[in-house]
């Protein structure tokens, strides 16, 4: 007859120690490597000003890409997948931009009726997901086409300009520090808190880790579901907005692709695409790490059609790194679980 034991034994060399610890660690690695190489190439970039200049463009640029990728952070906690954050960025600013043209709305009405509208769009997932039982992918790619042909059809593919009054919101600064990284500061502080201090947070990375085991606990699945689609929605709602108080006009490529920024940013950041791992601190630091390259890439005038292979490898490697997170934790999980003989 066999049992299970917990073995005593060593299970790891020091060696392998560190190269776990390179591998929990490989956004911050990444993030000085490539500060670094970057930084060789063009030494004109550890100057003084022009330091502190491009670490503030650098959290400024990231800002929205770092919101909307907290809330994937949610989502993916849950190993769910939210592949509409790009649309819906764009529907809400749609409605927004139109009611600020010709309504006359000014932009804290208009900032309210874009959060409701992403809020919307988000709980119209988790309507599809919960209550419909629609695989998140299927669900979050088919609004992810609807959301922005709704938004053209609403513009018919013509350009928005916003009030001057808009691009005067994104220039606010409060202690020198811009409004964009502000908003960005405030979203990572209270999801960092509801991830970390509150019941749903647990609920959240407990549904992540085993569904029907949270389910044995008495964790209503579909409400923790709902909630963090909601939270994906409400944040990339903000996100839109805080992009066009950056650059005041939209057209029909408007946040194209930025889902895939969100979802390299929290899986760079640790966030498993197989769920119950990760947090919102390492998604921030993901979604600086790709905005940075970028910032790099063009203040080393590369060339621009090399800038999107760059992009696309860093995701490649976002995944490749999960991939590995994963594999080295299922065994670690066999190590410490061994059969033996009676």
């Amino acid at each position: 007859m066999s049992v299970l034991r917990q073995s005593t034994k060593p299970t790891t060399t020091g060696r392998t120690n560190f190269a776990q610890v390179l591998l929990n660690n490989s956004t911050i690695v990444l993030f000085v490597a490539v500060f670094v190489i970057f930084g060789l190439s063009s030494p004109r970039i550890f100057e003084g000003n022009t330091l502190i200049e491009s670490v503030l463009n650098i959290a400024k640029q990231a800002s929205f890409t770092g919101i909307i990728a907290v809330g994937m952070t949610f989502v993916l906690l849950t190993a769910g997948i939210d592949l509409s954050v790009g649309s819906n960025m764009y529907l809400s600013s749609v409605v927004a931009g139109l009611l600020m043209r010709y309504q006359g709305f000014d932009v804290i009405p208009a900032l309210i009726v874009a959060l409701l509208v992403g809020t919307l769009f988000g709980a119209f997932n988790a309507f599809c997901i919960v209550k419909l039982r629609i695989v998140p992918f299927m669900v979050t790619l088919g609004t992810l086409v609807v959301g922005r042909g709704i938004g053209t059809a609403l513009t018919e593919s013509k350009q928005i300009d916003f009030p001057r009054q808009m691009l005067d919101f994104g220039l606010i600064s409060i202690l020198g520090i811009p409004m964009p990284i502000i908003a960005f500061g405030l979203v990572t502080v209270v999801t960092f808190v509801i991830l970390t201090r509150t019941p749903i947070g647990r609920q959240v990375y407990a549904l992540g880790n085993d569904v029907e085991v949270a389910k044995k606990a008495g964790i209503d699945a579909d409400r923790v579901t709902a909630l963090v689609y909601i939270v994906s929605g409400f944040c990339a709602a903000l996100a839109g907005f805080i992009l066009i108080a950056q650059i005041g006009r939209l057209d029909r490529s408007f946040a194209e692709g930025k889902e895939f920024d969100a979802i390299a940013a929290a899986v760079l950041g640790g966030t498993s695409l197989f769920g119950g791992v990760g947090n919102v601190l390492g998604t921030v630091v993901g979604a600086l790490l790709i905005q940075m390259v970028q910032y790099m890439l063009q203040f080393n005038n590369v060339n621009l059609y090399i800038q999107p292979m760059v992009r696309a490898a860093i995701i490649f490697m976002a995944v490749f790194f999960d991939s590995l997170r994963e594999s080295n934790l299922t065994r670690l999980k066999r190590r410490f679980i061994r059969p033996i003989e009676n």
